[in-house]
């Protein structure tokens, strides 16, 4: 993109939670996390947050957001979370949305080395895929594990009206570990699960990325659009759109 035209809108004070949960059960809390989600209104959005297993124990973070600012409404909305699985902490709050969104800590990150990272959007987490989940996290490869809302309002656009597609999708789900072969092969075996692929998330240099993010036709618009204003390539690290014969 070139250019982007932006509309604003305002944003007051919104519900803003952060529980901690024992998920020991992985695979009973990825599935009742999709299915409170799911059920929720569409003034609620988060994500789960899930690490490598300590001993026995798995725990997982869970970040909601309800766009209301009346306490009550809040309450009612982050209950059904609430009892997905045994709270060890939590922090419910009024804050501006402002304040939500720009929380992230100044200063350089302490990260050491060059994670994997794959990713993916599903409809649900079902108990077939939640157990499959559970057993790669279980397993101690992955360092950190996502699973982010994004049902609602986008599935009401058109699959074909933008580049980005795969809209009836409820959930993106992102895994990071620092082994690539040993992920490349624990996420190739949830491949019957996932729609397709966001490619923000995504960092497998193999294959058909570019076609497992857009639908034929949408690539085929898009490699057309790459031929017209790009002719020479000068845009193609990442995940490059090469266009195909016909469009050149």
């Amino acid at each position: 993109m070139t250019a982007f035209e932006f509309e604003a809108a305002e944003a007051g004070e919104v519900g803003w939670a952060q529980l901690a949960f024992d998920a020991s059960d992985t695979t009973g809390f990825l599935e009742r996390f999709g299915q409170a989600m799911e059920a929720a209104p569409r003034d609620v959005s988060g994500e789960i947050i899930l690490g490598a297993p300590r001993g026995d124990a798995m725990y997982a973070q869970a970040m909601l957001l309800v766009d209301s600012n009346d306490p009550d409404t809040i309450l009612e909305r982050l209950q059904p979370f609430a009892e997905i699985a045994p709270l060890l902490d939590q922090s419910v709050a009024l804050a501006p949305y402002a304040a939500v969104i720009a929380n992230a800590q100044d200063g350089g990150h302490r990260g050491a080395g060059t994670p994997m990272s794959r990713g993916g959007l599903v409809r649900h987490l079902t108990p077939e895929l939640s157990a499959e989940l559970a057993r790669m996290l279980r397993s101690g490869g992955v360092q950190f594990f996502q699973a982010r809302a994004v049902g609602g309002a986008v599935s009401d656009v058109p699959e074909d009206a933008t580049a980005y597609a795969h809209r009836s999708a409820n959930f993106s789900l992102t895994a990071m570990g620092r082994d690539a072969s040993w992920l490349n092969a624990q996420w190739d075996a949830l491949e019957e699960h996932v729609l397709g692929v966001y490619l923000s998330f995504e960092a497998d240099p193999r294959g058909d990325r570019v076609e497992r993010a857009f639908p034929p036709a949408t690539l085929e618009r898009l490699r057309a659009l790459k031929a017209r204003v790009d002719p020479t390539g000068l845009f193609r690290d990442n995940f490059a759109l090469i266009p195909d014969a016909a469009a050149a």
